[in-house]
């Protein structure tokens, strides 16, 4: 593994797996720039010293060749911000896009079609991962949002740069934060889970257990445990089958001395629907045909009171249905009381996970936390303990 600080690109070609998979407006302008912005980094480490740039991504979720899907899209904007002419191939392999790259000059750049245009690219097909790798001489990953992931780009083309091969700047810095929050955060140290689902974060929950000081459960998720507690909740989401394993949580949470806190209150309603009608009721008492979509007031004062006097934070998932802005209190407060911890206390906060990300620039406060993870499934697989394909190929 090389270090891309250091690695001398003159005369070389990299190609770098760039995370590109950006939200895209009707008439194809990126809604939120956040994934290629972070990216320009790398790829100016490669194109400023001395070396050409292939850039691979994916984008969506396409079953073939789709034009609403092309990378192309994303080309008027790569120019202004690269300041430069990025030349393009019609297909992520075959004989166009071996032309471009074999013929690219130093400081210039070439972006690849849609990798997920070939289903190929999802299996990590060795022999498309190895037509990806005669693009270039480099091997950069740089898309952490898809470290999880063993797919052609993103872990097999590393075998084809045994000696060439290196983390992006964005990768670096993913890693290096989640390090610091799992190994070596100061205390107190709190984590707050949100979303609808236990299913996906149980594993996060028993990793983070003997790591936190405080683990706070909101969103959705919060009902199962209620519901396993002996609590009513209506007709609000629950896991049944996960009842047993939120039950072990909160034993093992009592024995290794970890404050679990769970919301006292919730925002009730009585259909799905942000014109619902409301009401506050404690959270294990929630009538038949209502359903909890938001902690209430009291919630969030505790909620806020121990993220503010916390040393490290971190937070995946938001409280309630903030997308409706009669759902929204929990999830804003959360946000705010983070940024204020960060500000006034010095608190170190990282935020990760697409709802989570989405709150911060929903309320102004992207600028506002320590670090903002560009991966939602791979940061929650990386603080579960996992090892994710895409480092590990890497680094071995």
């Amino acid at each position: 593994m090389k270090d891309i600080n250091t690695y001398d690109f003159s005369g070389k070609r990299a190609i770098i797996r760039v995370d590109f998979n950006v939200p895209l407006d009707e008439n194809f302008n990126i809604r939120d720039t956040t994934r290629i912005d972070a990216s320009l980094p790398t790829i100016k480490r490669v194109t400023e010293g001395g070396g050409a740039a292939v850039l691979m991504s994916h984008l969506g979720r396409p079953k073939g060749p789709d034009e609403k899907y092309s990378l192309k899209h994303l080309l008027p904007y790569l120019t202004k911000v690269l300041n430069k002419e990025v030349l393009f191939a019609n297909d992520c392999i075959g004989e166009e896009a071996k032309t471009l790259a074999d013929s690219l000059k130093p400081g210039q750049i070439l972006l690849l079609e849609n990798l997920r245009f070939h289903p190929e690219e999802k299996k990590g097909d060795e022999n498309f991962a190895r037509r990806l790798a005669a693009l270039a001489d480099v091997y950069i990953n740089d898309a952490f949002g898809t470290a999880h992931r063993a797919h052609a780009s993103t872990a097999v083309i590393a075998k084809y740069f045994p000696e060439d091969k290196m983390f992006g700047y964005i990768m670096l810095k993913e890693i290096e934060n989640l390090d610091k929050v799992l190994y070596s955060a100061e205390h107190p140290f709190t984590a707050i889970l949100g979303g609808a689902k236990v299913s996906g974060k149980i594993e996060v929950i028993n990793n983070l257990l003997d790591k936190v000081d405080n683990l706070i459960i909101g969103g959705g998720m919060t009902f199962t445990f209620i519901k396993a507690l002996g609590g009513k909740v209506g007709n609000s989401l629950v896991e049944d089958d996960l009842q047993p394993m939120a039950l072990a949580a909160v034993e093992k949470a009592k024995q290794l001395g970890v404050q679990l806190w769970l919301p006292s209150d919730a925002v009730i309603a009585d259909e799905f629907a942000p014109d619902a009608n409301t009401a506050v009721v404690k959270i294990d008492d929630i009538p038949d045909g209502w359903m909890g979509l938001d902690i209430g007031e009291v919630s969030i004062r505790t909620f806020s009171e121990v993220i503010y006097n916390s040393k490290t934070i971190l937070w995946n998932g938001p409280m309630g249905v903030f997308e409706m802005d009669a759902f929204s209190k929990g999830t804003q407060a959360v946000a705010q009381a983070i940024a204020k911890a960060t500000a006034e206390k010095n608190a170190y906060s990282l935020v990760g996970g697409g709802d989570s990300v989405a709150a911060l620039d929903k309320y102004g406060l992207k600028d506002k936390v320590s670090y903002v993870s560009t991966g939602g499934g791979a940061m929650l697989e990386y603080i579960e303990g996992k090892k994710l394909p895409g480092i590990e190929a890497i680094k071995n």
